[in-house]
């Protein structure tokens, strides 16, 4: 069975032309977590303001929600998949938890979650205004260009800065939504729209980040250089051995 969060991803640079749309496409998917990374990414949260909306109790709620994140991993661990986007989410989840225990208001359960969200937003337009776009930093490594982009491929830098950009007003738009409800409104339409915001503007970022790196200039892989430049050392120092006569 495929696994949504093992790379399956062709390699970017070596791809023809016709296929850049289709593997920048593969590359998003499994960078953000895949299908599986979503649900998981929800389901915490989901199951928090559901048992909160039922019975009110902050308590167990947040018990339930860091158990279910915690499950989450262990199931990962055992089936040897990968577990960053696990952990992150855990981490989340956990500092969550402890905010809504400490507090012992619901709302604590979220507000960690929406500070870290919107300061990533200030990141991400900041980034690209400064010309050293954040999400370029992200999937360099993805498309294994790192930061190549930055000096030698202007065309994608150009794609990362206007996907930053669009990433970072997003979340500024979300969170712009989100904090108004935190400070007037109750914990439970809190967690109702905070859930129902969760996916929307994640898709469409990742959208506008494909619709923008689709149409760049191919990655430069800075990993098959290094490897060329290597195997030409190893072979030129091959070479000069060779002529050294015997015994010299």
């Amino acid at each position: 069975m495929t696994s949504f969060d093992k790379p399956t991803t062709p390699d970017p640079a070596a791809a023809p032309a016709e296929d850049q749309n289709a593997v920048t496409q593969a590359a998003l998917f499994d960078a953000f977590g895949g299908i599986r990374g979503t649900v998981e990414t929800m389901l915490p949260g989901l199951l928090f303001v559901m048992i909160y909306t039922i019975n009110k109790d902050v308590k167990l709620s947040a018990i339930a929600a860091g158990a279910v994140a915690v499950l989450l991993v262990v199931v990962r661990l055992a089936r040897k998949d990968t577990v960053k986007h696990a952990f992150s989410g855990v981490f989340g989840v956990g500092v969550g938890v402890a905010f809504a225990l400490f507090t012992g208001s619901a709302k604590g359960f979220y507000l960690p979650g929406m500070i870290y969200g919107a300061g990533l937003g200030v990141a991400f337009t900041l980034s690209a205004l400064v010309g050293f776009p954040l999400l370029g930093v992200i999937l360099g490594p993805v498309f294994k260009e790192n930061l190549s982009w930055r000096t030698r491929n202007p065309g994608r830098k150009k794609a990362y800065v206007k996907a930053s950009l669009a990433w970072g007003l997003i979340f500024l738009a979300k969170y712009a939504i989100l904090f108004p409800l935190y400070w007037w409104g109750d914990a439970t339409q809190l967690g109702w729209v905070l859930i129902a915001l969760k996916l929307p503007p994640m898709v469409l970022a990742v959208y506008f980040t494909w619709l923008f790196l689709a149409k760049a200039p191919p990655p430069i892989d800075v990993m098959a250089e290094y490897e060329a430049q290597e195997q030409a050392e190893k072979a030129a120092k091959a070479a000069k051995a060779a002529t050294k006569e015997p015994g010299l």
